[in-house]
């Protein structure tokens, strides 16, 4: 009996996050390091121009393009929750994956995959409501898109119910609470920015399923992707170590999504 291959492991980032002559991320040397891509879509970030940019790029060096949609919020980046009827946020998240599905096939690739962004992401974590108005979206659209989301979220709770594929990720670059959410971004610990630490937890959340909370407690967090925020201070040697990092662990990075 042959033995199983290496293990691949996806690694992803937030991209074409600027907007107009505002720039905000390397956007080409993350996409020399990453195998997914997460696309604004213009509600938090980004304009046809730079989803162009971006998707046309990701076609050539072969990076997954995943819609990441978001409240209608650029001033505040998405981060802002907004008690948006799901209905209405429905309609919002499938106007967001349309358009850059759109971008993308002109640009010689597709949307292969839906993860929302910041405060829509932490919304869908608990609230059955916005977790569903986003799975009802992506699943009108068609063709069984698979989900990021966090592990044990409403977010892919739902979008398991519907019927589509879930892919469960992990944020080495964040944070954590003893309950496995994210620590809110204005609160102490809520990033880690020193590369070696970052790359460390990748490892450890890809090869042993847990991460270390702020208080010190150990995390159960099954990945099967991590994130590197391409916003973040020194974004492309983050993700350049924990691609090292994960690579040297005996991993494969490669895209969960084609």
């Amino acid at each position: 009996m042959s033995s199983p291959g290496p293990r691949t492991i996806d690694l992803n980032a937030d991209l074409g996050e600027g907007f107009g002559v505002w720039r905000l991320g390397d956007d080409d040397a993350l996409l020399g390091i990453v195998t997914s891509a997460n696309v604004a879509c213009g509600f938090h970030a980004g304009d046809p121009s730079i989803m162009r940019r971006v998707c046309a790029r990701a076609a050539e060096v072969g990076v997954a393009v995943g819609a990441q949609v978001s409240y209608r919020d650029l001033a505040g980046f998405g981060r802002r929750f907004i008690d948006v009827d799901p209905g209405e946020l429905a309609d919002d998240v499938l106007y967001q994956l349309a358009a850059l599905d759109g971008i993308a096939r002109a640009s010689g690739t597709r949307v292969s995959y839906v993860k929302p962004h910041g405060a829509l992401y932490n919304a869908t974590v608990g609230s059955e409501d916005q977790a569903g108005a986003v799975v009802t979206a992506v699943a009108s659209y068609g063709g069984r898109l698979p989900v990021l989301g966090l592990p044990g979220s409403a977010l892919l709770r739902a979008a398991e119910a519907a019927g589509l594929p879930t892919v469960r990720e992990g944020f080495p670059d964040r944070g954590y609470t003893p309950s496995g959410t994210l620590v809110p971004r204005r609160e102490p610990g809520a990033l880690v920015l020193d590369p070696v630490t970052v790359a460390d937890r990748a490892v450890r959340m890809a090869v042993e399923g847990e991460v270390l909370a702020v208080d010190g407690t150990r995390v159960r967090v099954d990945v099967e992707s991590v994130c590197v925020h391409g916003d973040t201070a020194g974004a492309v040697e983050l993700a350049a170590a924990v691609r090292t990092a994960l690579e040297a662990a005996g991993l494969v990075p490669a895209a969960f999504a084609g």
